[in-house]
C-alpha cells in the first residue's frame, strides 16, 4: 500500500484543544517558526479549525467547548537551535518548565508551557549518538542529572507537587 496521507501531512497528526485557538496559532508561528495553514471560525465566534505546519508537521487545533474537559497537549518539536526556541516561546508567554541541556542520546532540550497548558519538548539534535554510546553515557554524571532534571521538572509540572519525582532508566535485556 502507498501513501494513505495526503501530501505535506504525516501519517500521525497530534490535535491540540485550547481556550483560544488563535492565539495558539499566533504563539507557534512566533515560537517556533511555524506557518499557519487554516484558521476557521464557526458561527457561534470560536475557530472551528485550525492548522499549523512546524517542520514536517500539521498540528491541528480547535477551541474547546465551555462543557468539556481541559486537555493540554504534550507535544515535542525539533527546531534548529533549542536555547533560541525557547527563549522565543518565553518571550511570547511560555513559561519554562525543564532548562535546556544535553541528553545521553545526541540532543539539546529543554521544556515550555505555552500560555494555553500545553508542554512543548522543544528539542535540536547535536549529535548522532550509537545507542551503545548512549546507554553508556546515561551512568555519566551530567547526564544522570539532566535525566533527572527532566524527570523531576515535567513530574512536578503535571502533579503540582512542588517536588517532581524521577527513576533512572534501566536498559532493556536484550
Amino acid at each position: 500500500m502507498g501513501r494513505t496521507a495526503p501530501e505535506g501531512y504525516t501519517s500521525v497528526a497530534p490535535w491540540v484543544v485550547t481556550e483560544d485557538t488563535g492565539a495558539l496559532l499566533d504563539f507557534v508561528t512566533a515560537a517556533f517558526d511555524g506557518e499557519e495553514i487554516a484558521r476557521v471560525p464557526v458561527e457561534d465566534g470560536t475557530i472551528g479549525h485550525g492548522e499549523i505546519r512546524v517542520g514536517d508537521t500539521v498540528v491541528l487545533a480547535f477551541d474547546r467547548r465551555p462543557d468539556w474537559p481541559v486537555m493540554p497537549s504534550l507535544l515535542r518539536v525539533y527546531v534548529p537551535d533549542a536555547d533560541a526556541a525557547v527563549a522565543a516561546a518565553v518571550k511570547h508567554g511560555a513559561q519554562v518548565i525543564t532548562e535546556v541541556s544535553d541528553s545521553a542520546w545526541g540532543d539539546r532540550g529543554g521544556r515550555v508551557r505555552d500560555p494555553f497548558g500545553n508542554i512543548w519538548w522543544v528539542t535540536s539534535r547535536v549529535e548522532e549518538v550509537d545507542p551503545e554510546v548512549a546507554w553508556q553515557r546515561m551512568s555519566e554524571p551530567p547526564y544522570a542529572e539532566s535525566m533527572r532534571v527532566a524527570q523531576e521538572t515535567l513530574d512536578s509540572a503535571l502533579s503540582g507537587r512542588e517536588s517532581g519525582l524521577s527513576s533512572a532508566p534501566q536498559r532493556p535485556v536484550d
